[in-house]
């Protein structure tokens, strides 16, 4: 995904000059092309992301695009405070985006895993917060964010991500796609680990029970009308997240649900409240943490009972 992520920059650069990268010591075959087609608006400032997020914020408050880029939690949690004060305060024209969502850089251990950034970053006022699931939805976010006037947050995959949609997509920020139609229950996703959750709902469809699967790309603002619906015609939901269990997906459809007074079996999959403190593959890991494709068939079972 990180791939189709800078290629479509690039070709967007091209023909926007308002567009910068601003990185923190990050490249290594990627971003590179970008270096050598616009060096003028190319900003490497060393391992220091909270400057990064600072020299962002002035580009963009000169009436330019800034691209914030690095590695999961570096480009979040690290700068958190010029995010909020300088970028969400000020509504510029910033895109923070994280290589490697979730747990993508298993092996690196705690320290390089992203799993509780959805939570924090909407929490802030004024930022768009936006996880794509495979290459065809980051095309089209990232296209998406450009367009977007005001702080973005954009968590990209890391690499070799199998695609979930087999075809063109209507991609628009703050409306989910249903992947797959059902009237048993609705599985709802957000980013790459929707590619198990699509195997999931295959598995169960070989048994008789059909899911609805749709893709909420957009955590904030969410689409409260696919919530709604989900609920009321087929009763029953599953969030399914790369993501510590508190503030991420789940929690958002569950204020949705609770806003709107929708009465329907609902659970949250995503990562317990604890520390991943493990190390190892992405998909061992999810595992491990009870987040694997049995897992998922299994929840479904509980709810469909």
């Amino acid at each position: 995904m990180r791939g189709i992520f800078n290629k479509t920059l690039l070709e967007l650069a091209k023909d926007d000059p308002r567009i910068y990268m601003i990185l923190a010591d990050i490249g290594y075959g990627e971003i590179e092309p970008f270096a050598e087609a616009f060096p003028e608006r190319y900003y490497n400032v060393g391992v220091a992301e909270q400057n990064m997020t600072g020299v962002a914020c002035g580009v963009a408050m000169e009436g330019n695009i800034a691209v914030t880029y690095s590695i999961a939690n570096f480009p979040t949690l690290r700068c958190l405070e010029q995010i909020r004060n300088d970028v969400c305060y000020h509504n510029v024209n910033v895109k923070i985006v994280i290589i490697g969502g979730g747990v993508s850089y298993g092996p690196l251990g705690v320290s390089h895993h992203s799993t509780e950034d959805i939570a924090i970053m909407r929490a802030l006022p004024n930022i768009v917060v936006c996880a794509p699931c495979d290459t065809i939805e980051a095309e089209a976010a990232t296209r998406a964010m450009i367009a977007h006037n005001g702080p973005f947050y954009y968590r990209c995959g890391y690499k070799n991500e199998k695609d979930i949609h087999e075809g063109p997509i209507n991609f628009e920020l703050g409306k989910a796609i249903r992947v797959k139609e059902g009237t048993d229950c609705t599985v709802i996703f957000t980013g790459p680990i929707g590619y198990d959750a699509k195997c999931a709902v295959e598995e169960l469809a070989k048994e008789g029970i059909n899911c609805r699967l749709v893709s909420m790309h957009t955590i904030k603002p969410i689409d409260r009308a696919e919530i709604i619906a989900a609920a009321k015609e087929t009763g029953r939901i599953l969030t399914i997240e790369e993501h510590n269990l508190s503030g991420g997906l789940g929690s958002a459809v569950a204020e949705v649900l609770a806003d709107e007074g929708c009465i329907c079996k609902f659970r949250r999959m995503a990562f317990p409240d604890v520390n991943v403190s493990l190390v190892g593959h992405q998909e061992w890991l999810r595992k491990q943490y009870g987040m694997g494709v049995d897992d998922m068939v299994n929840a479904v079972k509980e709810l469909v009972k």
